[in-house]
């Protein structure tokens, strides 16, 4: 025990003294660093004069304060409140010096020594509890931003799922809170979790203006992005290079209201994407394959009877024909562009579709043949990618 029991008693009839007096110097020395304005005066009152007595009893019975309750509780309430952690620990600072400087004030009265044991006593003391007022106030932050992190997926599902639909009072709390405007273009993306993005595209987004939230829900993660005066073409394209499997994007919907009415046409655009197959496509861009996944009993109904004698075919015949074909809607029904993609000559490729027509029974040319070739190999990409992947 340090031997300074009388001088620590006589600086504890000055403890309110001592808080005025770290009060005033909280405010005037370097006031930049300085933002106590979630706190009352009578709060940091109280605070100060708990931090500078428990000061001057380590001085009196010296212990490991590295889990002191009087420090940490003031850590806590103060990341609470929002106060800086620097603000407190420049507190502290200036507490033990205040405290120090009493006792200099004092050493006439005692031995050079007591003083000597009393400073190193003080500045152990300033330490330990610097450190209990550090882990509690991040310990309080962490649960702070697990909390908020919780409100937000809870507030983001709610808009999801469209239990708050209709509700504008809903609406405009939930904008306010996540940061988003009520009125603005939206699109919606869902991502498959089983290929997830390398990271969500949040901040980087936000590094160009456009404001975004990501969710992770069982399934998938959802995000939300405002285009507001964006290119939903250009922000699209931003998404994409983050997007490491599948994404599907829903069309531009007007206000966070519709969010709900979104994600179902996202999750529609997700699934129009093979499983084998990578990137983010917008439902805009895959209309004909949508409309077959509504429909999967006519999607296997019109695979069967459009292309069935093609698909009876041994394997080799059976891909090649089917890829000619691809290639040929693909390119406007030019038998010398197909060609050129399929790498072989004009005549093979008339030969080929030559034999589709053969096999189907009916010409191959005019539009309904055009519609009906068309959606059938779109529905068969979707249900076997690799018989029609030059398409």
């Amino acid at each position: 025990m340090v031997n300074s029991v009388d001088l620590v008693a006589a600086c504890r009839t000055e403890v309110a003294v001592l808080t005025d007096r770290l009060i005033d110097q909280i405010f005037t020395d370097n006031p930049a660093w300085t933002d106590y304005s979630p706190v009352t005066r009578t709060d940091l009152a109280d605070g100060c004069g708990r931090y500078l007595t428990r000061l001057l009893d380590l001085l009196e019975r010296p212990t490991d304060s590295a889990d002191d309750d009087v420090a940490a509780r003031i850590g806590r309430r103060r990341a609470e409140q929002g106060v800086p952690m620097e603000a407190m620990l420049r507190t502290f600072r200036l507490g033990g010096r205040i405290v120090w400087e009493l006792l200099l004030d004092k050493a006439s009265d005692f031995p050079p020594e007591h003083i000597r044991a009393a400073g190193t006593a003080l500045w152990t003391a300033i330490d330990s509890l610097s450190s209990a007022l550090v882990t509690a106030y991040r310990t309080t932050e962490l649960e702070q931003l697990r909390c908020d992190e919780r409100r937000r997926h809870a507030l983001l599902e709610d808009l999801i799922s469209g239990r708050a639909e209709g509700d504008g009072a809903f609406i405009t709390r939930a904008a306010r809170d996540l940061g988003l405007p009520v009125r603005s273009g939206y699109l919606v993306v869902v991502c498959d979790r089983d290929n997830t993005m390398q990271h969500a595209p949040e901040f980087a987004l936000s590094a160009v203006g456009i404001r975004s939230l990501w969710h992770d829900r069982a399934d998938s993660t959802v995000g939300v992005v405002a285009v507001e005066k964006h290119d939903p073409t250009l922000v699209l394209r931003r998404i994409s290079q983050h997007v490491g499997g599948r994404a599907g994007a829903s069309p531009l919907v007007t206000g966070l209201d519709q969010v709900a009415r979104a994600h179902p046409l996202a999750l529609l655009a997700l699934h129009t994407v093979p499983d084998t197959a990578t990137g983010l496509v917008s439902l805009d861009e895959r209309l004909p394959q949508a409309l077959l996944i509504r429909s999967p009993d006519l999607m296997n109904m019109l695979v069967t009877t459009i292309l069935g004698p093609v698909l009876a075919l041994p394997d080799v015949e059976r891909t090649t024909l089917l890829q000619t074909l691809s290639a040929w809607l693909a390119h406007n029904c030019s038998a010398a562009n197909a060609a050129t993609g399929l790498h072989c000559h004009r005549n093979t490729v008339i030969n080929r579709l030559h034999r589709v027509a053969t096999l189907l029974g009916r010409p191959i040319e005019g539009q309904r043949s055009y519609v009906e070739l068309s959606l059938a190999l779109f529905a068969l990409e979707l249900l076997d990618p690799a018989l029609v992947r030059s398409r």
